[in-house]
């Protein structure tokens, strides 16, 4: 516990402009300006990895965000407040946690001693400047009720991230990110452009925003993208609303790698892919609210992104399905199946996540089991009836054994199977079969997936025409951003499709496009 003087300064926070009133819990949370001369929390709060008796508690000292943060080299002490109250008259933590360069000056507090299932508000200072505030919540296992919300792909350039204001609103237990949560391509231009999508088929996409700089690549590229993703106001306010489950895919390093293989590896040698893939582990690290930092060998890094949580009555398995996976088969991309395909022991999970995802699974009795994939489980063909079936290899479909395992295990008496995933811009229900491919198979459960908060979906016109070729899907929305609600009790999973009316917009409303039970599909 600090002891001395408390510099709490409440008196001094002020609103921005727009953003709305801090009131209960339950409504949307207001982001304050910082109170001195230097905005030190430019890049707002945030918390994450909810258990039973401690969450963590994120922020970053970043004045000058786009330029490296802009704080000096030697370290700096940030005082962190938590309490029982929005009022913050209620306090239970009140600690100095000691910050670096080396991690970027970022903050992660391990808040521990908490009550389970509590709401609590939480507020960090630095140099006489207060943060934001923000509203966490501890897991509960015994919670009749958890409302998860899920999201993934937030291009920047792509449109704005207004479905995470209407997020925020909601206050969920916990929010899923997938991920894509930064893109990692250089800065484009503005306006709309007409692109083919098919044959029969023009469609315009707009740019309504740009990346700063060239394509990123070392760690001072990664942190100021991040920041620069970080610095959207709407995104900060969903950040403070809830705590975040997160993993990455593929974007937050490169398109399409996969373990020690980058997406062009004619350009990039297996040394340059190590570091760059090294700098953007340890700027995703210091930018999100995880237990643990990458884990360092040479050149070599690892960051541990899969874990289980269990929230109310949602046991959830969160997946790395980035890492650890064998390379994307006959050179990737959208294509029939090669010999390579079909080899039995190639792994999107690697032997140790999958043995531990099996386990998981078996020993649970959970009411749900959740789980978060990056890439789709449910198979799709996108062409015509009677040809031989164009799938999207860097999704599970391009790894068919590899599916068929962990169907076997959802087949085995796994209570009430449930996979939400991101990675393909399209909101999707779908029902999972023993055999993935066989829909009078026996029924093992069903995937959902929520539109990406902003980044488009130039294949969606190409996937309605073949929708006849895909009756396992029941619900298929491209042409809208937004994201997943879902609402599990102990019986039934509600699931709300959340979309903006326009992603163009700042400040777009949304709506709910499709509200199902898995009880009822």
């Amino acid at each position: 516990m600090l002891k001395g003087k408390n510099r709490s300064n409440i008196s001094r926070r002020k609103f921005l402009v727009g953003t709305g009133q801090f009131v209960a819990a339950g409504s949307a949370l207001s982001i304050y300006s910082a109170s001195g001369s230097e905005n030190y929390f430019s890049l707002g709060v945030a918390s994450g990895a909810p258990r039973p008796d401690r969450v963590i508690l994120w922020t970053r000292l970043a004045p000058n965000p786009l330029n490296g943060g802009g704080m000096s080299s030697a370290p700096a002490e940030v005082r962190v407040r938590v309490y029982k109250d929005p009022e913050l008259r209620s306090k239970v933590i009140d600690d100095v946690f000691i910050t670096t360069a080396d991690e970027g000056h970022s903050v992660h507090y391990h808040a521990r001693g908490l009550g389970a299932g509590r709401e609590y508000w939480y507020q960090f200072s630095f140099d006489d400047v207060d943060s934001p505030i923000g509203r966490t919540k501890t897991a509960d296992p015994r919670a009749d009720e958890a409302k998860i919300a899920l999201a993934y792909c937030q291009n920047y350039e792509s449109g704005f991230f207004s479905a995470y204001r209407d997020l925020a609103d909601w206050a969920p237990d916990c929010v899923i990110h997938t991920g894509d949560y930064i893109y990692e391509g250089a800065a484009g231009k503005l306006g709309a452009t007409m692109r083919r999508v098919a044959e029969d088929k023009r469609q315009m996409f707009e740019r309504v925003r740009t990346h700063v700089g060239p394509e990123i690549t070392t760690l001072w590229d990664y942190r100021n993208r991040h920041a620069q993703y970080k610095t959207d106001k709407n995104l900060q306010a969903a950040h403070a609303a809830a705590p975040w489950i997160v993993a990455m895919d593929d974007h937050e390093v490169d398109n399409n790698w996969s373990g020690s293989i980058p997406q062009d590896p004619q350009q990039q040698t297996p040394l340059e892919f190590r570091i760059r893939k090294l700098a953007a582990f340890q700027a995703y690290y210091e930018h999100m609210p995880i237990e643990k930092p990458p884990i360092l060998q040479g050149t070599e890094s690892q960051l541990q992104m899969y874990g289980a949580f269990r929230i109310g009555p949602a046991q959830l398995h969160l997946l790395d399905t980035r890492q650890f996976r064998d390379d994307q088969s006959c050179g990737d991309g959208r294509k029939v199946y090669c010999e390579e395909t079909s080899n039995p022991g190639r792994s999107m999970l690697g032997k140790t996540q999958e043995t531990w995802l099996f386990d998981q699974l078996r020993a649970s009795a959970s009411p749900h089991n959740v789980i978060a994939s990056q890439v789709w489980f449910t198979p799709y063909k996108f062409n015509a009836e009677n040809s031989e079936a164009v799938r999207n290899l860097d999704s599970w479909d391009g790894y068919p054994a590899a599916r068929s395992r962990l169907s076997d295990v959802l087949a085995s008496g796994v209570n009430r199977p449930l996979i939400l995933s991101g990675d393909w811009h399209i909101a999707m229900a779908s029902t999972l079969h023993a055999d993935p491919f066989d829909r009078n198979s026996a029924r093992v459960g069903h995937e959902l997936v929520g539109s990406s908060i902003s980044s488009g979906c130039p294949w969606s016109y190409q996937m309605q025409q073949v929708r006849d070729q895909n009756p396992q899907v029941e619900y298929l929305n491209g042409e809208q951003r937004g994201y997943l609600r879902t609402t599990f009790t102990k019986d039934d999973c509600i699931a709300n499709f959340r979309m903006v009316r326009d992603s163009g917009l700042p400040d777009s409303p949304a709506f709910t496009d499709l509200e199902m039970r898995t009880s009822e599909v």
